[in-house]
């Protein structure tokens, strides 16, 4: 993929990254994932990306973006919106949690928080089509996934939105966590294009990002 002129050096510095971490990982055990990985994952969120659809249109294709609705009313209608614009760059979508609603607007697969980790069984059973990953924070989630094609650890620096109170895991103890992982495992909290190089060698197998990403892939 070779990036527009117009993006800026952040979003060619966090893509090229993502890319040679992903291109680094040796293969691991686990369920066969139904498609490639995406090695950039946009995770939105309805008050720090209010139109994620504007920056899902300018992520690479081979990227994805995961949609997390929070309940919000317009889920739908903004699930719809980031479903055309993801179809139309070559970006997988996945949906926080809510299989009825990855279902409504044709998503390719779930993202699960770690509270709803056990909910992969009965997803991989009945949708063996779908991407499944899932958030873990620590080493008892990390250890008790089972039927996902890769984990989300965060967060590797500090981070805000509902990271902001969790201990950052720092880089030593996501690689620690991403080697007892039973699948694929990307690094998500506080990661921007001045840090981002430092997760080389640990494991990960790309990188996951909220505003970091938004300001990177904003229009020029």
């Amino acid at each position: 993929m070779v990036l527009s002129d117009t993006l800026a050096e952040e979003a060619r510095t966090l893509w090229e990254t993502a890319q040679a971490l992903a291109e680094s990982v040796a293969p691991r055990a686990g369920p066969v994932s139904p498609r490639p990985l995406p090695p950039l994952l946009f995770f939105t969120d309805p008050t720090r990306t209010p139109r994620p659809w504007e920056t899902a249109a300018r992520l690479p294709a081979g990227a994805g973006v995961v949609f997390r609705a929070f309940g919000a009313a317009d889920a739908v209608e903004t699930g719809l919106r980031l479903r055309e614009a993801t179809r139309r760059a070559g970006v997988l979508l996945l949906v926080g949690l809510d299989a009825a609603l990855a279902e409504r607007i044709e998503a390719d697969g779930v993202h699960l928080p770690e509270r709803a980790l056990s909910a992969a069984y009965a997803l991989s059973g009945r949708r063996p089509d779908w991407l499944l990953t899932g958030a873990a924070h620590s080493r008892q989630a990390v250890r008790g996934a089972r039927d996902l094609h890769a984990l989300v650890l965060s967060p590797v620096f500090p981070a805000g939105g509902a990271s902001a109170a969790r201990p950052a895991l720092g880089i030593e103890g996501f690689a620690a966590l991403a080697a007892e992982a039973p699948c694929p495992a990307y690094a998500l909290g506080g990661i921007t294009a001045r840090n981002a190089a430092a997760l080389r060698d640990s494991g990960a197998c790309g990188l996951a990002g909220v505003e970091a990403i938004q300001a990177a892939f904003s229009s020029p």
